[in-house]
């Protein structure tokens, strides 16, 4: 088993910056790849950005290329999540996966790919 603790989430005017952060716990050592995914109101969850465990690769959904950055501390066992240039339509509640299953050269993007997920934290962007 595998836990995940969000954190950073928060209210914040467009153009800001905001880390989100997210803390691995158990079984650690399992995972192959860990990534952000977001649900608006009224909208369906969907993919930010992701990294794999060892390599450091990572994918980002076109929504956020050049104003997310994802990254990792191997140390602390977390991943963060880089905002900057918030709009309103980044409000949403920010959710932490993780993904077991090892893929050669590729990095896991969809919600199904992942086994393990945390709470969440909002994040809104007032206009």
């Amino acid at each position: 088993q595998v836990q995940l603790v969000e954190s950073g989430g928060g209210l914040v005017q467009a153009g800001a910056s905001l880390t989100l952060s997210c803390a691995a716990s158990g079984r650690t050592f399992r995972i192959y790849a860990m990534g952000w995914f977001r649900q608006a109101p009224g909208k369906e969850r969907e993919f930010v950005s992701s990294i794999t465990w060892s390599s450091g690769k990572t994918y980002n959904a076109d929504s956020v290329k050049g104003r997310f950055t994802i990254s990792k501390d191997d140390a602390k066992g977390t991943v963060n999540l880089q905002m900057n240039s918030l709009k309103p339509e980044d409000t949403a509640v920010y959710y932490c996966a993780a993904d077991q299953q090892y893929y050669s050269g590729y990095v896991p993007l969809l919600e199904s790919e992942y086994d393990y997920w945390g709470q969440g934290t909002q994040v809104t962007v007032s206009s």
